[in-house]
């Protein structure tokens, strides 16, 4: 009956043991009631009901009347008898069908997996492809910004550079020949008070330049006393210059402190191209926070300039302004400038709190 019914095809053998090795039923009548070894994984399946399978060694007692079929695979489970005792199911099968078998379902099924596998290709290729050119795209913008941050910081170590040369070091320079020739000369109390006191008001014009050149670097006090006083300094350095400023800074109290940073760093370059571009007598500085928003107007009623001209002048290397732009998109805000001849100029800086 289980020769008819079950072992046929790639089948060739069954065999069912107990615990103690003996093969309690077997195709092979010449097996039944014998005992044999077995090995760790064949005890293993027996006693926790797992699967295993391996190539059948024909060199064993048990399999010596299966050496006829040539290579053989071997694949036993435990099971559990009737009377709850466990018990080894092992079958036999012909390497070679089973190894046809796997070949054919390969050929059924391989045309779907390659099909569905192109199409997947098809698919993730232009998503690769655009994630590749925004990733380019975003590495190209990173060195734009780079050189663009470059570049500025090369500008402001000129600037700085060329206001201590022309302004302190002078002034140093000055202080030290008066101060010789109150030291070296004759004895002469009123000359030597007048000499003193030209001293004293050089050293009071280059203390005030320095503190001008700190405010210009980072305002001491932007993180301890807020956006208003830092303004105010920067204001009282360009009244110096000879422009006077109008301050409206009610709402600038509470701000984060990365806002004020981009504010104040918009505020000082607007009023730097004030004095040195726009020949102004008076700017505003107005600060406003409509709905969630910090907006900036700087209004100087000098001289203007075609607006159109402006980005001829970023090309000509003014790259104030550019890198301005830059800080306050990268701040997710937006810098806006209008102008026209003899009409002065509005800059306006919006950045969200």
């Amino acid at each position: 009956m289980i020769n008819d019914s079950v072992v046929q095809g790639s089948l060739v053998r069954v065999k069912l043991w107990n615990a103690d090795g003996r093969i309690v039923y077997s195709n092979e009548s010449r097996l039944i009631g014998q005992t044999f070894t077995l090995d760790e994984e064949e005890r293993q399946a027996l006693e926790g009901g797992g699967t295993a399978s391996e190539i059948s060694d024909l060199s064993k007692p048990e399999n010596q009347y299966e050496r006829d079929f040539g290579t053989l695979l071997e694949v036993y489970t435990g099971i559990t008898g009737p009377d709850g005792q466990p018990l080894l199911f092992e079958a036999y099968f012909l390497y070679d069908s089973v190894t046809e078998a796997g070949q054919a379902q390969w050929r059924t099924f391989a045309p779907t997996a390659l099909g569905a596998l192109l199409v997947l290709e098809l698919v993730q290729v232009p998503f690769a492809w655009s994630l590749a050119r925004r990733v380019q795209r975003q590495q190209q913008d990173a060195e734009r910004l780079l050189r663009q941050a470059i570049d500025a910081s090369d500008d402001e170590r000129r600037r700085i550079a060329a206001d201590l040369h022309d302004g302190v070091v002078q002034q140093l320079a000055g202080l030290t020949f008066t101060l010789d020739a109150a030291r070296l000369g004759p004895p002469n109390p009123p000359r030597d008070r007048e000499l003193l006191a030209e001293a004293a008001a050089q050293l009071r014009r280059t203390t005030g330049e320095m503190r001008s050149l700190l405010v210009d670097i980072y305002p001491p006090n932007l993180a301890t006393e807020g956006l208003a006083a830092a303004l105010s300094d920067l204001a009282d350095t360009v009244e110096r210059d000879g422009v006077q400023v109008e301050l409206e800074l009610a709402d600038a109290d509470g701000l984060p402190l990365p806002v004020s940073s981009v504010l104040f760093r918009a505020a000082q370059e607007i009023l730097r191209n004030v004095v040195a571009h726009s020949r102004s007598r008076q700017v505003s500085v107005r600060l406003s926070r409509p709905a969630g928003r910090a907006i900036l107007a700087i209004d100087d009623d000098g001289q203007g300039f075609e607006e159109s001209a402006l980005p001829e002048r970023r090309r000509e290397g003014h790259v104030g302004l550019r890198s301005l732009g830059d800080l306050v998109r990268d701040s997710g805000g937006r810098l806006t400038v209008r102008s026209a001849p003899g009409q002065g100029t509005r800059v306006e800086v919006e950045v969200p709190e």
